[in-house]
């Protein structure tokens, strides 16, 4: 277990479903219907008016929190599934609500996690009467947590690559994550979620959520060489430790081993072995000498050094992430 002073970072994703009892009540009251009659109703019509039957978060329930503990040097150190095995949405949120603050408030990383994650946990706080006053403090200005363009807070990577709305990124952490040589999206998917979870396979959804988990982390490294806090030759040292690490706990984490499987290197177009050959097929081919490109290891415009961050003061609070 990482000590509480040397984790910067906390890489988190969230999956969760309708709560069937919340919609028929809003939704449809005196219709009598039961909670999967009313879940099933609302997905009919948000497919007829959206073209998609996801429901929105603030009718969801979370019932997957993993997070990624990230130390000052970059290495993910842990990955947790919180309240693992109950999975109790009270209680994985208040897990993760306190683990922040038992962290002393380190930076939170996600993928599309301020359009989704956080305001999924925010509303779960709420309805489970979680105290978080320090993710709340609108007092400091620019520097309040839940202010958009403050990144030392929480660093969305879907945010930054799309400048905060100047564009879309379609494809999304699937997409990210396989232009870097790592899995992306195996055997499930978000819209599967839901289905899985009326048959029971809680486990399931928790390794796929470690997987998303995996994914950010790397695609977080790419985003540090880009801004200029690693280098491409650290960030290809820490790939390789972080795979090594994974193979070591794959034998209890059948999720890892999968994840492994569908491995694959990033190719690197800047070796000379690499460029070189690139350029001589390019010759080959057209008889031009055009380069073009072809290794591995559970906030938003500061843009001052994750590593030289000053440490929040220290909190008192049990750790439980």
């Amino acid at each position: 277990m990482p000590d509480q002073s040397s984790v910067a970072y906390i890489l988190f994703d969230v999956e969760s479903v309708a709560d069937g009892q919340l919609v028929s009540k809003v939704r449809y009251p005196g219709d009598d219907l039961s909670p999967s009659e009313a879940i099933r109703r609302y997905q009919d019509e948000r497919e007829a008016q959206t073209g998609s039957t996801f429901i929105p978060y603030t009718h969801q329930l979370p019932i997957s929190i993993v997070v990624g503990k990230v130390d000052t040097a970059f290495r993910l150190v842990d990955v947790v599934a919180l309240d693992e095995p109950q999975y109790r949405p009270h209680v994985m949120t208040e897990n993760f609500w306190r683990g922040w603050e038992a962290y002393r408030r380190p930076t939170l990383v996600s993928f599309n996690g301020r359009g989704f994650d956080i305001p999924l946990l925010e509303l779960a706080a709420f309805r489970y009467g979680i105290s978080v006053p320090s993710w709340f403090d609108s007092s400091r200005g620019f520097h309040q947590p839940r202010n958009r363009y403050n990144t030392n807070s929480h660093l969305d990577l879907q945010e930054v690559m799309v400048n905060f709305g100047a564009t879309r990124f379609n494809g999304g952490l699937n997409l990210a994550a396989t232009l870097l040589g790592k899995p992306g999206k195996m055997d499930v998917a978000g819209d599967m979620v839901q289905e899985m979870f009326d048959q029971g396979k809680l486990e399931e959804i928790n390794d796929y959520c470690r997987c998303d988990v995996l994914d950010t982390y790397f695609v977080f490294l790419r985003y540090l060489v880009v801004t200029g806090h690693l280098t491409i030759d650290r960030e290809q040292e820490l790939v390789a430790e972080t795979k090594e690490w994974l193979v070591e706990l794959a034998d209890d984490r059948a999720a890892y081993g999968v994840y492994l499987d569908h491995w694959s290197d990033w190719t690197n177009p800047w070796t000379e072995s690499d460029s070189s050959d690139v350029i001589d097929n390019e010759h080959a081919s057209s008889g031009e000498g055009n380069q073009v490109a072809g290794n591995t290891r559970e906030a938003d415009t500061d843009k001052s050094d994750p590593s030289e961050k000053e440490p929040p003061a220290e909190q008192d609070t049990q750790r439980a992430c």
